[in-house]
Formats: structure tokens, sequence, C-alpha cells
């Protein structure tokens, strides 16, 4: 899955990320590179990797993905809390860009995938998909959102009682299957967007995909859909390479500086606060019920 997070919401007032030269944890000026709309911190070149193209850091994605990734094309992507996790890595690599490279989920996890040095694509760490590939520390903690169209009453008692539509290939689709048990077949969609509007359509009655994914279509004004509850995964985010990745200790390096240095908490306030507009950790928990 790209699956959704306890995150505590912070109140961000007036908080914009600008691109602006960045100054190294010593005060000096860094050089004046860019990485989108981007704030870059910590020592430049601290973190040395082989990159699969000289001077730039090649992240695989999945477009749309707002919050994560602002921009519906490589090309337009600025912003973000994945694009900017990636441009604070490539800044302490001493890599002068980011290059996004857009591909479809399935294929992204799959282990098939050559020609890059990770993937930040809301992808939740599972055993199966450590056998195809290696993962980061995990960096966002996850659950499932369900979504339904407003007015609808669809909820824990009968969410198996009716359609219900996931994102192929992630952990949500196998969720759904092993665990809800719907009586009517499951319809995987390749991409987020056609599956908002299938549920908005009225060809499926509920969504169930990561919440953090599915909070930004819900808030959005005049949005005909609602967030009513979500299920624990006890599972987190990771940062996925390719097999044989010489640079994955490093970037596990890199990574968990991240983390303990307060500047992937930074983003999250920044990016998925914004995208949000609501406190995911108080969207209420669901509880499966078991088949007998």
């Amino acid at each position: 899955m790209r699956a959704a997070v306890a995150i505590v919401s912070l109140a961000v007032s007036g908080a914009i990320i600008a691109a602006t030269s960045a100054c190294d944890q010593d005060g000096s000026r860094s050089s004046k590179v860019r990485y989108g709309d981007c704030d870059v911190s910590g020592r430049r070149g601290e973190f040395h990797l082989t990159p699969e193209t000289a001077g730039a850091l090649t992240v695989k994605t999945t477009l749309p993905a707002p919050g994560w990734w602002n921009g519906d094309t490589p090309q337009s992507v600025r912003s973000g809390y994945e694009y900017c996790m990636a441009a604070n890595i490539a800044y302490r690599s001493g890599l002068d860009r980011v290059a996004v490279e857009n591909a479809p989920f399935p294929e992204v996890v799959s282990g098939r995938t050559k020609d890059f040095d990770l993937a930040l694509a809301q992808i939740t760490i599972t055993p199966e998909r450590s056998k195809v590939a290696k993962f980061s520390p995990p960096y966002l903690s996850s659950s499932l959102g369900l979504l339904i169209r407003e007015g609808e009453r669809i909820d824990e008692d009968n969410i198996s009682d009716v359609r219900i539509g996931v994102a192929e290939g992630t952990t949500g689709e196998q969720f759904v299957e092993d665990r809800i048990k719907p009586v009517e077949p499951v319809k995987a969609y390749a991409n987020d967007p056609e599956m908002i509007r299938a549920l908005e359509d009225g060809r499926i009655d509920a969504v169930v995909h990561d919440t953090t994914i599915l909070l930004p279509y819900a808030q959005k004004e005049g949005s005909r859909v609602s967030l009513v509850g979500q299920y624990r995964t006890d599972q987190g985010y990771g940062a996925l390479y390719p097999m044989g990745s010489p640079n994955r200790a490093e970037l596990d390096r890199v990574i968990r500086q991240l983390i303990d240095d307060g500047t992937l908490a930074k983003l999250s306030a920044v990016y998925l606060g914004a995208a949000f507009g609501r406190d995911p950790a108080k969207i209420p928990y669901l509880t499966v019920h078991e088949s007998p």
C-alpha cells in the first residue's frame, strides 16, 4: 500500500517553502543550487553516492500525489513532502538536481524497474516487497482510510456488502481481499483519480486506500466524498532501492539523519498538513469484523 499515517497535525501559519540559497549547519552560504521550491539544510556533500546519472538523484514515483509531489508531471513538480525529502537527500549528497521519473505503482514496487537511485511513492514496507527490492528505515507510519460518497451510510458493519475500489498492486488491495472479504468483486484501479471518479459516479460504493492519499480528495472544495474512518496497519512507508544498489547503506544514513534532525517532521507539517486540512490522528479507527 501507499498507506496513511498517524501524523500529529501541526498548526502551520504562513509556512511557505521558498526556493532560496540554503545555509550549511556551520552558517556558511551554500552554492546556489535550487531544487524546485524546497528549502534544503544540513551540510552539502556530507554523504557520497554513486548515482545512476552524474550530478542527479534519480527518483521513481507515481503521480499525481498531492501533498507528496505537487505537480501532475515530472517536469511540473516543484514541492511536496517526498519531493523535498529527495531534494534534501540530493543536497546532502552533493548532487545538483532531482530527476523525477513517473511510473505506475505496481511497476515501481515490482522489482522489475532499473536505472534509478530510489523510489519514494508512499510505499508501505512489506515482507513480500522486500523479496524483490530493499527498503530504507521507515520514515512515516501508515493506515488505510475508508472513503465513501457524501450522504451514504457505509461503515465497519456493512463495508463487506458493498462494491469496494482499491489501488492496483497496493497493500490496501490485499487488506480488502484478506480481511474485509467483500461479497462483491473488488475493483482495482491503476490510478487514484480514476478510482475517485468511479466512487463519485456511483460505479463503486467505497474506496479503501492510504489515509494520507485519500485526505486531499475528501478536503477538496466541492468534494462529493467523505473520509469516515481508518484501519490500523502497524506498517510504515520506506524508500525503495533496487536490488544490489551500491547506495543503500549511504542512503539509509541520510534518511536517518533527516528523521533525527527534524527535517522530515518539518516537511510533514508544511506539506502534508496543508494538503490534508485535517488531523489524521482524529479520524476514527475502524474494526474489521472477521468472518466466522
